[in-house]
């Protein structure tokens, strides 16, 4: 498929969902700057949803009479990549990853200095271990030689692509077998196909649960402050026809209570040696719920997700991010003026709490220590 079809045929994604969401909390114009620049050198960040566009159709018919407006897009650095992560214009530990090592392709055709590029790119964002990781694979991949090897590196970024393309559908396939006839499960955040290079993770799971005819209903958590819950994933499932319903963070406990929720799925973005999960923030709460009503709490942690070289969750580093997202909804106000906002966007879930990990390798289960030291985890350099 040539750079221009790939374009035409994701900015009509871009722009449809746009249309759809009443959610600007993503900057998508960051996000049309990326797939230009991937486009143009052959390859793409991350799937972000290609099944869904190739299912459903979307089509950009004007897409010439915009194309004018996109011209000053046509430079790009390895500086507009690191934006649009640190900004979550591109967002889930898998995608963050690979849009790194894009980033680095784009620093090595640009002639910038690698180490700077490669410094600034990790320190967009640092709880996900995706990001640190695919960019080990990259700086591996530069060698000592000079000058740098521009199509290795490419190959690189592809293949780490690639990689994730094809976990992601074995993560999938392994976790549509823990899910029974008639379930309903409840999600938090959003680990669906635009969060990673393939099929999605914990998402992924409920989108083929109900393809295979198993999923009576989805519980989506809103996802407080971004609201990926509530835009992206719930977008991504209407899109596939899945029924399901955005609750706000807080009726989780109330609908466990009310026996309507058989599973909680969520994905992560660091998991210790130790087992303990590093998520989006909420993730911790919902893990104590389901353990207080005997409801299986299962983590979708792909090999890239599981850092062994960090000890326990007290080990990761919580970002933290501008209290504005809290005190102020699209630019207007909505806390007391001048009232404070503390705005952790992870937490970390305690290992006990896990019913099961699943990953590309299968099933995980307690205890999580010995299990996660025996993989075999492409990221671990």
């Amino acid at each position: 498929m040539s750079s221009f079809v790939f374009s035409r045929r994701l900015l009509s994604f871009v722009f449809v969902y746009d249309r759809i969401f009443v959610h600007h909390y993503l900057n998508y114009q960051m996000l049309i700057v990326l797939v230009l620049i991937l486009s143009q050198i052959g390859s793409l960040v991350c799937s972000l949803s290609w099944y869904l566009i190739m299912s459903h159709e979307f089509v950009l018919d004007n897409f010439l009479s915009i194309h004018p407006y996109l011209d000053h897009f046509l430079h790009h650095k390895w500086q507009e990549v690191a934006e649009a992560i640190s900004s979550m214009a591109v967002r889930g530990a898998p995608a963050i990853g690979i849009a790194a090592a894009w980033g680095v392709v784009l620093a090595a055709r640009s002639g910038d200095d690698l180490p700077t590029a490669i410094r600034g790119l990790r320190e967009s964002r640092p709880t996900a271990v995706n990001l640190g990781w695919a960019l080990n694979r990259m700086q591996a991949a530069m060698g000592a030689a000079a000058p740098v090897d521009v199509e290795a590196l490419v190959g690189v970024a592809a293949a780490l692509q690639q990689e994730d393309r094809l976990l992601t559908q074995r993560l999938v396939d392994h976790g549509v077998s823990l899910l029974a006839q008639g379930c309903r499960v409840l999600h938090h955040c959003h680990t669906g196909a635009i969060a990673t290079g393939g099929v999605g993770t914990a998402l992924g799971v409920i989108a083929a649960a109900h393809a295979r005819g198993l999923l009576c209903h989805a519980w989506l958590d809103e996802t407080r402050p971004r609201l990926q819950g509530a835009a992206l994933s719930a977008w991504e499932l209407g899109c596939l026809g899945v029924p399901c319903t955005v609750i706000v963070d807080g009726a989780s406990g109330l609908l466990m209570r009310r026996g309507e929720v058989d599973a909680v799925m969520v994905g992560c973005d660091r998991v210790a040696a130790n087992g303990d999960v590093a998520n989006k923030i909420g993730t911790y709460n919902l893990a104590l719920v389901a353990r207080a009503h005997g409801i299986p709490f299962y983590v979708c942690a792909p090999g890239s997700s599981i850092d062994r070289a960090t000890v326990d969750g007290d080990a990761i580093t919580i970002e933290e991010r501008d209290a504005e997202e809290i005190t102020h909804a699209k630019g207007v106000g909505v806390a007391a003026p001048g009232a404070q906002a503390w705005n952790p966007a992870f937490d970390i879930t305690p290992a006990h709490l896990v019913t099961g990990f699943i990953t590309e390798f299968g099933v995980l289960r307690p205890p999580y220590r010995e299990v996660l030291s025996a993989l075999p985890l492409p990221n671990q350099l």
